[in-house]
């Protein structure tokens, strides 16, 4: 929990820090579930070629 006594401006300091990190976190996933789509492109395209 934050402490009572942030003012508004360390409050928004520590929102936009807090976005920040959430858009990290995502861009992250994104990048993992890419990969994962295309291994499994790749993983279909050799079965069909089999």
């Amino acid at each position: 929990m934050r402490p009572k006594s942030l003012n508004f401006e360390q409050l928004v300091k520590e929102n936009k820090q807090e976005l920040l990190n959430d858009e990290n976190r995502i861009k992250q996933i994104e990048l993992r579930l890419e990969k994962k789509h295309k291994n499994l492109l790749k993983k279909e395209e050799k079965e069909l070629q089999s």
